[in-house]
């Protein structure tokens, strides 16, 4: 059973969110941090168009660095998804509170309801996300000096 992530007691595929304050958690944790990654890559891939097709072929190289760009931020976007999976799963050892020792208490959240693990930033992707741009900006710039 190790490896495998428990939401409530129940498996992944069967779990069922019955609690309505729940279900618009998990659906507000979705739509912050998931999509706010694929819509940049979709964001950046429709640039990436708009470039390819309407300028020439001097600017067909700038088109290409972004659609790769797009590519790797929905990579990232797939990690971070599967990163968002673990925040709601049931903690697999309760008497390991390391995780809620990291997490900053919120105040005039002390006695609300608590969904799913402390909230702690993804780092991991943060700072890859960050270096990708990173490079795709310098890509550019360099692109750009060679016009």
């Amino acid at each position: 059973m190790s490896g495998r992530h428990r939401y409530q007691g129940h498996r992944a595929q069967s779990y069922f969110v019955a609690d309505e304050d729940l279900l618009t958690e998990l659906r507000a944790s979705q739509r912050t941090f998931n999509g706010a990654y694929m819509r940049t890559a979709l964001g950046n891939m429709g640039f990436s168009l708009t470039v390819l097709r309407l300028f020439g072929r001097l600017f067909y190289r700038i088109g290409i660095v972004y659609a790769v760009l797009a590519f790797l931020l929905c990579v990232c976007t797939f990690f971070r998804a599967r990163y968002a999976r673990h925040d709601i799963a049931d903690t697999h050892d309760p008497d390991d509170d390391t995780l809620s020792l990291l997490a900053i208490p919120t105040v005039g959240q002390e006695h609300k309801k608590s969904f799913g693990r402390p909230f702690v930033t993804a780092g991991k992707i943060v700072a890859v996300v960050a270096f990708v741009v990173a490079g795709t900006e310098i890509a550019l710039f360099v692109l750009i000096l060679q016009l």
